[in-house]
């Protein structure tokens, strides 16, 4: 008999390549999306058109603690991916009651439904490196205090210590990954990885001639997408469940990252590079690093997929994508 995964959005970056992995393992994948995306496939699920087929979709919201009940009395699931939430960390300051209540709630709307109706169920909480936000020691691992800096970092502080809370009072298997930024051609738009990328792409191609970006100083430790939702689903394998630190161990700053990708396209960076002071957080995470030593030695896990590597990924992906567009 299949076991039984359930998503919560399956349709982003990580859920898709998940969905496509444990598709790949032989399972019956379930996942929860949007009235909105139903009614309207072809923006909201592009991530997933080529395995639509392969899927079982349920209109839910994590704002509804009856449709995250209902869904999950349904499916009774076997192992439950809470990816879900409202994910970009600049929109979180506009917006905090809505990342705060959806990122909040809708973790314990899910543990809670599953404590109910599928106790036996193991859940993956897709913790976030922003939440150790203003570092005090580097690299961080799974010891290192939290000092979230965001709305979006507060809210997976939280979601952390919900999920520890469930796996602690009620012996459920309940499992936080504290991944740091992991990227992919099918990254957002609005991330500032993609932004890069799409505009070297733009800018090779002649479509645009700048590129407008924040504060080219933010270290960050990138990783690549699938890499990682191998590591979720390696973690639910275990015989006991434990948190674990997901990273490459390598730290570089957007200014690297934009450096390289124009580099790799041919183009001095400096000729198209513009600091544009409003995409500034009011609060910034400067430096974050992984150590990813337990998951190395438990999961038998690491990292493959390099920064350079990952850099010119996504750009021949956004410049293939806009010489369609282009012709």
């Amino acid at each position: 008999m299949k076991k039984k995964a359930f998503i919560t959005g399956i349709t982003g970056q990580d859920g898709s390549y998940l969905a496509e992995f444990l598709i790949g393992k032989g399972y019956e994948v379930h996942g929860m999306v949007r009235r909105v995306a139903l009614e309207d496939p072809e923006s909201r699920m592009h991530r997933i058109a080529h395995i639509l087929d392969k899927l079982i979709l349920h209109s839910g919201s994590l704002e509804s603690y009856a449709s995250v009940f209902n869904i999950i009395e349904a499916i009774k699931p076997d192992e439950c991916y809470h990816l879900a939430a409202q994910s970009f960390v600049s929109y979180s300051f506009e917006d905090e009651f809505s990342t705060l209540n959806t990122n909040i709630n809708g973790t314990l709307f899910v543990l809670s439904a599953l404590k109910q109706k599928a106790p036996h169920c193991k859940f993956y909480f897709a913790g976030s490196s922003e939440m150790f936000g203003l570092v005090s020691m580097s690299p961080q691992n799974e010891n290192t205090p939290f000092h979230p800096r965001s709305p979006y970092g507060v809210s997976k502080t939280a979601g952390f210590y919900i999920t520890q809370n469930y796996r602690e009072a009620y012996n459920m298997f309940a499992c936080n990954g504290i991944l740091f930024n992991h990227e992919s051609p099918r990254r957002g738009f609005e991330f500032v990885t993609k932004k890069i990328t799409r505009g070297v792409a733009k800018i090779k191609l002649g479509l645009d001639k700048k590129l407008a970006l924040g504060n080219l100083d933010a270290k960050r430790d990138w990783g690549y997408s699938p890499e990682y939702v191998e590591a979720m689903w390696i973690m639910l394998q275990q015989t006991r469940p434990e948190d674990f630190v997901i990273a490459t161990g390598e730290t570089h700053s957007v200014g690297e990252f934009a450096e390289e990708a124009f580099r790799y396209a041919g183009l001095n960076w400096k000729d198209h590079i513009e600091v544009d002071k409003n995409f500034y957080r009011p609060a910034e995470v400067f430096d974050l690093k992984g150590d990813y030593t337990k998951a190395k030695k438990i999961l038998r896990w690491e990292p493959k997929v390099r920064f350079k590597e990952l850099v010119r990924i996504m750009v021949d992906a956004d410049i293939k994508f806009f010489e369609k567009i282009k012709r």
